[in-house]
């Protein structure tokens, strides 16, 4: 089962929910990058389980364990870098009526029929949400590693429902929209009590979480990220563009069902000179004046901010009884999912969402950087 993604930049995920551990092994990372351990754990916190009524009761410490491609200096050493975290709060016997019954709109089915029954699922195994810790952990080192170039990547969570957050101001690329979303993006940084620009909206979509939770059910979402500060050129046409890249990525993870960048499916509606960009130039250089785009052309970035949103489908397991089929006797089964999840994956998912971006920004960059400008640490 291939649990790898990226060129230059190779990430491999490995473990299952309720596995001794999980982690990853990330290859191609520039040496002599010194690594915060102390703001990776702030970044992995804010995904880890256990926060609140929005997530799973299922309490996990989600401390990081670097294993290699460090040198004594705490600075990346041209090794593979390896990292490992702890599961330490499993409850395997809440899975034991999902081993012959598989829920509804999971992975159980269809690991199932891949495998017939040798796969792991309790936790839902290499399927669950769980294995998003890993992705966070090597995105997360990308994430400061970008910055220090000069690139930002925020996400927010955009809609919950039927409750939806203001939008990023990323489709104009004037000097006042950039002012605009830098404000956007500090308000992120203090969000609460979820991650959305504005609180009230949030406090909405706690309520409609709640709503959810109470009718035994749980609510989709949508998920909003941007990139700042990437430069004009990197990328590459077809296949190994920017888009492609952080595509493949974002549906690394779990209950992700679509991604639309920029102006998205709303260019279905536009003509030719509404959906266009037209250029300027700015500071001496030629610039998109606006940005439907989402970034790319051409799947090459553009300078302008790199926007897009994924929509996440509602948790598949949840307390309702559902019908389904004994894969024993073939015969017609009820189910009702017992366990610890989230009523909406979608909340958990917005640091995901940077750190998957990250690391394919990161990759392409690496593997396509603008005609003689590569990315250096110097």
């Amino acid at each position: 089962m291939p649990s790898s993604f990226g060129t230059t930049l190779r990430v491999t995920v490995f473990g299952q929910s309720h596995s001794e551990g999980i982690g990853c092994v990330v290859e191609g990372l520039p040496a002599g990058f010194g690594v915060d351990l102390d703001a990776l754990a702030a970044f992995m916190a804010r995904r880890a389980p256990g926060q609140g009524p929005w997530s799973t009761p299922r309490k996990e410490p989600d401390a990081v364990r670097v294993l290699s491609g460090l040198n004594v200096q705490g600075e990346t050493c041209g090794a593979p870098l390896a990292l490992a975290i702890m599961n330490t709060n499993t409850r395997s016997r809440d899975y034991d009526n999902l081993l012959a019954v598989p829920r509804p709109g999971h992975a159980d089915f269809t690991a199932w029929a891949k495998w017939h029954g040798s796969q792991d699922v309790p936790g839902g195994g290499h399927f669950s949400g769980r294995l998003t810790a890993p992705l966070c952990a090597a995105g997360g080192i990308a994430l400061q590693l970008l910055e220090e170039k000069g690139v930002r990547i925020r996400s927010h969570l955009a809609q919950v429902g039927s409750v939806r957050d203001e939008r990023f101001s990323a489709l104009d690329n004037s000097p006042e929209s950039a002012r605009a979303l830098a404000s956007q993006m500090e308000r992120l940084a203090t969000a609460s009590p979820l991650p959305t620009i504005d609180p009230e909206v949030g406090r909405a979509m706690l309520d409609e979480i709640e709503s959810a939770r109470r009718d035994l059910d749980s609510v989709g979402g949508l998920v909003e990220c941007v990139c700042c500060g990437l430069p004009a050129g990197v990328g590459s046409p077809m296949f190994d563009g920017i888009e492609n890249t952080i595509a493949r990525a974002a549906f690394g993870i779990p209950a992700v069902k679509g991604i639309e960048f920029g102006a998205g499916f709303g260019v279905a509606a536009m003509r030719g000179h509404e959906d266009n960009d037209p250029y300027v130039v700015r500071d001496g250089r030629c610039a998109p004046a606006t940005n439907n785009a989402g970034g790319a052309l051409g799947g090459i970035s553009t300078g302008a901010p790199i926007v897009f949103r994924i929509a996440m489908k509602p948790t598949s397991s949840i307390a309702r009884e559902q019908d389904s089929v004994d894969l024993t006797t073939m015969e017609p089964a009820k189910l009702r999912v017992h366990g610890r999840h989230d009523p909406c994956v979608a909340v958990r998912a917005v640091p995901v969402s940077e750190a998957v971006c990250a690391l394919a920004v990161l990759d392409s960059w690496l593997s396509w950087p603008p005609e003689g400008e590569p990315l250096s640490l110097s």
